[in-house]
Formats: C-alpha cells, sequence, structure tokens
C-alpha cells in the first residue's frame, strides 16, 4: 500500500485543475535508476493503465505504480510540504537504506 497525505491529496488535485487533467487521470508514481543515491522517483499524470499496474485509492486521488517499482516503494507515504526552504513532495520511503539530501533520490 502506499499512503498519500491530506497536504498531498489537495496539492495532486490543485495540480490536476491547474493542468486541465481529464476525470480520469491519476498519479504515476515511478521508480528509475538514477539520481545520486541510486534511484530515484518520477511523478507523472497518466490516464492509461499498463498490465501489472497497482491502484490505490487516497481520499478520491488515484496512485499507480508500476509492478517493477512497487517492490522499492511498498509502504511509502508521499507528502507535500512548503515552507521556507521551499516546497514539494517529500517521500516516506521505509525500503531506502538512504536518501540524498534533496529526497527525491535513494538506495536500497
Amino acid at each position: 500500500m502506499i499512503t498519500v497525505s491530506e497536504t498531498a491529496v489537495s496539492k495532486i488535485s490543485d495540480l490536476m485543475k491547474e493542468e486541465k487533467q481529464p476525470e480520469n487521470a491519476f498519479l504515476r508514481v515511478k521508480v528509475k535508476r538514477g539520481g545520486c543515491s541510486g534511484f530515484s522517483y518520477k511523478l507523472d499524470f497518466d490516464t492509461s493503465l499498463a498490465e501489472g499496474d497497482k491502484e490505490f485509492d487516497n481520499d478520491g486521488v488515484k496512485v499507480v505504480i508500476d509492478n517493477k517499482s512497487i517492490l522499492y516503494i511498498l509502504g511509502m507515504t508521499l507528502n507535500y510540504e512548503g515552507g521556507l526552504n521551499g516546497a514539494g513532495f517529500v517521500f516516506s520511503n521505509p525500503n531506502a537504506s538512504k536518501t540524498c539530501g534533496c529526497g527525491s533520490s535513494f538506495a536500497v
């Protein structure tokens, strides 16, 4: 399971409206090789499901993860934080053995 905090749900909903995403759009979370720690997170809006995709609903926001990425982020919480040091999505991944300073890449 992937958990999306209330603040992240709100921000995702706002971004979907701003970008005029269709009603059937969802947030796709993907892990790819790269970043300073070995793997990085990628967030995109999508409307097409692929075979093996895992779907999660969090307060009306649908999150989809491909079957390879789920192995690295199962149990993760996606949050959104804003403040003096900037704003953005924050990944709390219990599978990460280390993360980079910016929090957008990790190692397992």
